[in-house]
């Protein structure tokens, strides 16, 4: 067990003693006290709660919220209602009741729960009265003395709490950074994305800052520690996960990576040379050590959202930008974008750009009347009707620049030749499938066997040898899906990172509930795609 662990539990085994005293003050029997969860049923009954209340210290996450109110309004059955009092009860309960059963002046005032109801009933039925004397003389004989700034600072607490509960079990807020999902999401949609449609996933990093994902604020380093940290469950699913289905997830690949103020590489993308052709400096950083690699749990990892194309057990092919699975022709979504070489005529008319979904971060580059832009058909439509002596043909990424092993497998030897618009064919794998596994393959399966799978993986002469045992197959343990963006051209997606397992499937996004132009406040807001499904094709 790690040093947290037992501090934990010796944590636990002091408050079981503490509340061993409190327990003979409240007429109860102290042996009770050391009784693993019933004791919390216990507390329920002396504050004037259910038993069930007690029972849901079983219910991982959710019991941190039951234990605090517990907490609360146990000292406050003792007569003990100041802020101070609420917030020893909670840090630092084992030594706060302790203490608190060991003040023989300090007695049991009966369960809070019931007189604030009893307060509550008189309050109600003198405000019906009318008269404000008779409110005034309820008021004072409130069990919980109120003044401004508490009740504001216990609003604030409880508006967290409530937040990050949600958060966490229900619903995820989750904003489009990239323009990888245009023109279906957009750069500035809000979304709320549901946890719930595809199977809850209870969370597995225990101890975090409420309300951030995997980055502190003002410190600039990560808002949450690896351990303790739950095992991998997750409740059954609502609806299934389907072909064409947006998909918000934890991006495989992010459990190894180097953060920077524009964005989070990879160490793959820098074992590549993605970084040093982007960003020299960058690279040089990493190699003095100035920049360390940040490793994070799969619940911590960055959230991604892309649209599901390939399912478990499909074989996917991408020839000539257009997608097959098992040998058989997909239709693109509607608002798909490719990568265009424009020739202008003349030099174009920008104005209008915008109200055909032509953002600015949709120019990848411009010199003159050429321009290289990511674009739609209905976009290359209007820029056709615009300019008819405009010449507009693919981007073509079938050359050295663009393959070798820039894409997943990063094997330049076997897949050199794959490229964005030419790629695979490539087997999905799916849960309790047996794939034979091939030294042309073996690239490909490696990763998700070892570091998804969790097995103990090597390479012996050529050969997979897991878990000590030679492999000349393997069958996987679960489903996995091959995710790509409808901005086909200017997407990190499956191409780049491989499969995406299912335990890094977060939700399913519902709609978008506020957006502003290209994430600028300055240019506007998008009335017209506020309460927009974030489903739609």
């Amino acid at each position: 067990m790690t040093w947290l662990t037992w501090l934990l539990l010796i944590g636990y085994v002091l408050l079981s003693a503490a509340l061993a005293k409190i327990f003979e003050k409240a007429g109860e029997d102290p042996k009770q006290a050391y009784i693993p969860i019933y004791n919390f049923v216990v507390v329920g009954k002396i504050v004037g709660r259910k038993s069930w209340h007690g029972w849901l210290m079983l219910v991982p996450v959710l019991n941190v919220f039951i234990f605090s109110a517990l907490m609360v309004d146990l000292a406050r059955s003792f007569g003990r209602n100041s802020f101070k009092d609420d917030f020893l009860a909670v840090v630092a309960s084992p030594f706060y009741f302790f203490w608190l059963g060991r003040q023989e002046e300090i007695t049991y005032q009966g369960p809070i729960l019931e007189k604030e109801r009893e307060y509550l009933t008189r309050l109600e039925a003198a405000r019906k009265g009318g008269s404000k004397r008779e409110i005034n003389k309820v008021e004072r004989t409130n069990p919980i003395p109120r003044v401004w700034w508490r009740e504001w600072a216990e609003s604030a607490i409880f508006a967290v709490f409530a937040a990050t509960l949600i958060r966490l079990l229900f619903i995820e807020p989750y904003i489009i950074p990239t323009p990888s999902m245009e023109g279906s999401l957009m750069v500035g949609d809000f979304l709320f994305v549901s946890k719930a449609h595809y199977g809850l996933r209870l969370p597995e990093t225990v101890l975090q800052l409420p309300l951030v994902h995997n980055r502190a604020p003002l410190v600039d380093g990560e808002s949450y520690f690896e351990k303790p940290s739950l095992p991998y469950r997750r409740l059954p699913m609502i609806e299934n996960l389907d072909r064409y289905d947006p998909v918000v997830f934890n991006m495989p690949a992010g459990d190894s990576v180097y953060v920077f103020p524009d964005r989070v590489y990879t160490d793959t993308d820098y074992r590549t040379g993605m970084i040093a052709a982007a960003n020299p400096r960058y690279a040089r950083s990493i190699q003095t050590g100035r920049t360390k690699l940040v490793t994070r749990p799969r619940d911590k990892k960055d959230l991604y959202v892309k649209r599901a194309v390939g399912m478990p057990g499909d074989v996917l092919e991408i020839k000539e930008r257009d997608l097959y699975i098992d040998g058989e022709k997909l239709d693109n979504p509607s608002t798909i974008q490719f990568l265009y070489v424009v020739n202008f005529s003349t030099a174009p008319n920008t104005r209008g750009w915008g109200d055909v979904g032509i953002a600015d971060d949709d120019v990848a580059q411009s010199q003159g009347t050429t321009y290289i832009m990511y674009l739609s058909d209905a976009q290359v439509k209007y820029l056709q009707e615009g300019d008819p002596q405009a010449t507009i043909e693919h981007f073509d990424f079938d050359i050295p620049r663009f393959t070798g092993n820039r894409l997943y497998p990063h094997d330049a030897k076997n897949y050199g030749s794959w490229s964005n618009d030419n790629y695979g064919p490539i087997k999905i794998p799916a849960a309790g499938e047996t794939i034979e596994l091939t030294p042309e393959n073996i690239s490909i399966y490696f990763r998700p066997i070892k570091v998804y799978e969790g097995n103990d993986v090597e390479m012996r002469d050529g050969k997979m040898v897991i878990n000590g045992q030679v492999a000349d197959s393997y069958t996987f343990q679960q489903d996995y899906y091959w995710l790509m963006g409808d901005n086909r051209h200017n997407s990190e997606d499956s191409r780049v990172w491989g499969f995406v397992p299912f335990d890094h499937v977060v939700g399913k996004p519902l709609f978008i509930w506020f957006s502003i132009r290209e994430n600028q406040l300055s240019k506007g807001i998008e009335w017209n795609r506020i309460f927009k499904s974030a489903s739609a094709d």
